[in-house]
C-alpha cells in the first residue's frame, strides 16, 4: 500500500457563502491524499500494464496474479491497458474540474473531489482531501478555514506548520 500525494495545488475560484465571494473569488489551497496498491507500478515502472505481459514475468519466478494480489477484469480487454496507480495528473485534472464548479460551501466540494477520484480509479483504497479558503472574509484576520473529507481506508498524515 502506498499513499499518493498532492499537496497545495492553488485554485483561484469563486465559492463562498456570500454574494462578494462568488464576485470576487478567493484562493484556495486543495492537498489530496490517495491510498493505492502499487504492486503492479513497482513490476512494470508505468502508468500501465498488460495482465498478460506480467503474469508471463512472474511465472518466471514460479508466482502468479494471485500470489501478489491482482484479480483479473470481467473482459479481457480490462486487462490490456490496466492502471497500475493512481496518476496524480489525472488527480489534478478531477480537482481542477470540481474547483470550476461554484459552490457556496466548501463541503460540497471536498466531498465532490473525494467522490470523483474514487469513481474514477479502480484501484484506490481510501482518499482524504482537505481544502482551504486563503484570508476568509470573517471580520477579522484568518489566515485560512479548511474542511478535510476523508473515504475509504486511509490513514490521515499529518499537517506540518504550513
Amino acid at each position: 500500500m502506498a499513499t499518493i500525494a498532492l499537496e497545495g495545488m492553488r485554485f483561484y475560484a469563486y465559492h463562498g457563502y456570500y454574494e462578494e465571494e462568488r464576485t470576487l473569488g478567493n484562493e484556495f489551497i486543495l492537498d489530496v491524499y490517495v491510498n493505492t496498491e502499487i504492486v503492479l507500478t513497482t513490476l512494470v515502472d508505468d502508468l500501465h500494464a498488460d495482465l498478460d505481459e506480467v503474469e508471463e514475468m512472474l511465472k518466471a519466478g514460479d508466482m502468479s496474479l494471485k500470489d501478489i494480489g491482482i484479480k483479473r477484469g470481467k473482459k479481457p480487454e480490462d486487462d490490456k491497458h490496466r492502471p497500475t496507480t493512481v496518476n496524480y495528473e489525472t488527480v489534478y485534472l478531477l480537482c481542477q474540474a470540481v474547483m470550476r464548479e461554484p459552490s457556496h460551501l466548501l463541503e460540497p466540494l471536498v466531498d465532490s473531489i473525494a467522490d470523483r477520484i474514487t469513481d474514477y480509479f479502480d484501484n484506490v483504497e481510501g482518499v482524504l482531501v482537505r481544502l482551504k479558503k486563503l484570508n476568509p472574509p470573517l471580520g477579522g484576520r484568518v489566515a485560512s478555514a479548511w474542511v478535510m473529507t476523508s473515504k475509504g481506508e486511509i490513514e490521515i498524515p499529518m499537517f506540518g506548520g504550513e
